[in-house]
């Protein structure tokens, strides 16, 4: 073999070489498929399919921020002590909220599963008075009123299949009938507690009519049931183009005793909405603190207003798609009346700013009232101011 034909089989054997290593480094391998997030648009805006599930889910909530000045009695004023002298002095009420709020639904063969839950997180000082610490001598020394983070608060957390729903809600007795005004200050006047555990049933003919059973669990001290016998809730409405009528019977298991309310809603034209509630309840043993281990002071978790009738009255103008003007005035038996109103104005789509001032006249201020002095105030007429920031998502 000569030099020649070596030169030339080495040269080819790298050639095979070179063109095998070549031939590796261009074999891809086929991507997997990526999974996008699908849009789900048979509840509404905002829903997205979780990956993977028939289930839609769609997360939303705000960011509030409330300033408030005035007296303690109109729900918006603070007061704590001068950290020089120790006078007890007026101060700026202040409260940061974050609420997370989240939505899924999922049809089945037996209808619409859904859920919802609502978390919120605050930050702030209190619509109160000034705290002090007393030591072992008696010597009393001011706190004052103290910012910081609040207990977290878990206000909805419940399952829906058709028409029945368990789980976290706010009373029926609530819910149902709408509340009151479209106020910040709504509760001057209480028209009842919120927070409860529910097992319930709401019926939607299609035509107008609909219905609601709830059986409750209360909150509180006065409120949680005591046995196994649960508060409960009926009500009954009547929806049409020009309004709404409403009506709501609660069965206070503690106390034995019944409290209804019926409302009004009436939509004038494109502008204007009107309301109208009336509240009674009887004495049940609500007034009997000679003889509750529990005391109530004639306020239950349904009654919670004084006396044994209460009303609430008020609407909502709109000047135009961003600004509307809202009224709420009310009153109940025990000489208790509250005025608020505001102006809500949506600087950009999802930022509103609201400008509200409250009245409260605390009617036995003077003399007292087995009904307590319900707003915690400090004088016969409170006023008070507050503004509020949200930005909703």
């Amino acid at each position: 073999m000569n030099i020649k034909s070596l030169l030339l089989g080495s040269a080819a054997a790298l050639i095979a070489v070179s063109g095998a290593r070549a031939a590796d480094a261009v074999t891809v391998a086929e991507p997997e498929p990526a999974e996008y997030v699908k849009i789900c648009d048979v509840y509404g805006s905002g829903y997205f399919y979780i990956p993977g599930t028939e289930t839609c889910l769609r997360i939303g909530g705000y960011v509030r921020y409330d300033i408030g000045l005035g007296d303690v009695g109109s729900f918006d004023g603070a007061k704590s002590f001068d950290h020089q002298d120790g006078d007890e002095q007026s101060t700026w009420y202040k409260n940061a909220r974050f609420t997370l709020k989240t939505w899924t639904g999922q049809e089945t063969e037996l209808g619409t599963l859904k859920t919802y839950t609502e978390t919120r997180f605050n930050f702030g000082n209190r619509n109160g008075y000034g705290a002090v610490s007393t030591t072992t001598d008696g010597t009393v020394n001011p706190l004052g009123n103290v910012a910081g983070n609040k207990s977290v608060s878990l206000n909805f957390a419940w399952i829906q299949l058709g028409g029945l729903r368990v789980g976290k809600d706010e009373s029926a007795f609530n819910t149902f009938i709408g509340y009151a005004g479209n106020v910040i200050q709504d509760t001057i006047v209480p028209y009842g507690d919120f927070d409860t555990n529910v097992v319930q049933y709401y019926f939607d003919a299609g035509n107008g009519f609909s219905a609601v059973v709830s059986l409750e669990e209360g909150s509180g001290v006065v409120g949680t049931i005591d046995s196994y016998v649960p508060h409960v809730v009926g009500g009954v409405k009547w929806t049409q183009g020009w309004g709404a009528i409403t009506g709501v019977v609660a069965y206070d298991s503690n106390y034995e005793q019944v409290t209804g309310k019926v409302r009004l809603d009436v939509t004038v034209n494109d502008a204007i909405s009107l309301f109208g509630m009336f509240g009674y309840g009887n004495d049940g043993d609500l007034n009997d603190d000679a003889a509750n281990a529990i005391d109530a002071h004639g306020r239950g978790f349904y009654k919670q207003w004084g006396g044994n009738w209460a009303w609430w009255a008020g609407g909502t103008y709109k000047f135009n798609e961003k600004t509307s003007f809202n009224l709420q005035v009310s009153g109940d038996d025990d000489k208790n009346y509250g005025l608020a109103a505001n102006v809500a104005y949506d600087i950009v789509p999802g930022f509103t700013v609201t400008a509200e001032v409250d009245w409260d006249h605390f009617g036995h201020f003077d003399d007292g009232s087995l009904y307590g002095n319900w707003t915690n105030a400090d004088k016969k007429n409170s006023v008070g101011g507050l503004l509020r920031f949200q930005r909703s998502f």
